[in-house]
């Protein structure tokens, strides 16, 4: 099995697993849903290391387009330093974030495509970037490739280790069996060798690690992440489970022992 191959097989058999936890529930049209609206973020903020590192890399008279755009967490801070941005983005509520927060501060310079990446009509650019997005990307070989043929440079920023790392050993305990790890940065590299692209590689050390603000939004969002229904064996054992692997810290409440994810940009430059 290629590196290609074993990428797609991960998000396969990850996909299954998240399926058969489901139960009954079919997936929902729109993930984002009932989230996107924490997506919303200031453009002008300044206390945003990969921000920063971002906007570095971006000139006054560039274009730039921002694949997966969310609710424009980058895009549109990149766009009060840039000649404009292109946002594609295939979620709905994700697109309506973006736009609410584009009219609130005034940003102009944004275009958003409501699309499919593979499936969207744009124009040449002189940077692309794909922020957290790819872990999930079956047709990993023609999402890059349409990255490389539309770009002059390409940026992605991936953690070191997948998303939902940091509660995978949650599931054991709660579900009886081991969570199937989604693909991250270590199999994107060996994707992109297999690409025949060399790319250049910089850690970004954010300084922080996202937890929970209380024990009852603790629970609730590891209850939604690990598919656990309320009422449920998986919700007694979870709930027996939090005393156990949560610690408080700032204020808040994180997991005990869990790895700080911090991103990765992954850039080159197509045909070089």
């Amino acid at each position: 099995m290629n590196a290609i191959q074993h990428w797609t097989e991960m998000i396969r058999v990850e996909h299954a697993q998240s399926d058969n936890m489901r139960k009954d529930e079919p997936r929902p049209a729109d993930s984002w849903t009932n989230s996107a609206q924490q997506f919303r973020a200031d453009p002008q903020r300044t206390d945003d290391l990969l921000v920063d590192h971002l906007r570095r890399q971006v000139a006054p008279e560039q274009v730039v387009l921002d694949v997966g755009a969310g609710g424009g967490r980058m895009a549109l801070p990149l766009a009060l330093c840039s000649k404009k941005v292109i946002a594609v983005e295939p979620s709905p509520s994700m697109c309506r974030v973006l736009r609410e927060v584009a009219a609130e501060f005034d940003v102009k310079n944004v275009e958003v495509v409501e699309s499919e990446w593979l499936d969207a009509q744009v124009p040449q650019v002189d940077v692309a970037l794909c922020c957290h997005v790819l872990y999930t990307i079956q047709d990993i070989e023609p999402f890059v490739r349409k990255l490389e043929e539309h770009a002059g440079r390409v940026l992605v920023v991936m953690y070191q280790a997948p998303p939902q790392s940091q509660i995978y050993p949650l599931w054991e305990p709660v579900h009886g069996e081991p969570r199937l790890p989604l693909p991250s940065l270590p199999e994107f590299l060996e994707v992109l060798g297999q690409l025949g692209i060399g790319p250049e590689i910089e850690v970004v050390h954010t300084e922080r690690n996202q937890g929970f603000d209380s024990l009852e939004t603790a629970k609730e969002q590891l209850a939604r992440r690990l598919y656990v229904m309320p009422g449920s064996e998986e919700m007694e054992r979870l709930e027996a489970l939090l005393p156990q692997v949560l610690e408080e810290n700032n204020g808040g409440f994180s997991i005990k022992g869990a790895t700080p994810l911090e991103p990765r940009v992954i850039s080159w430059r197509p045909g070089v």
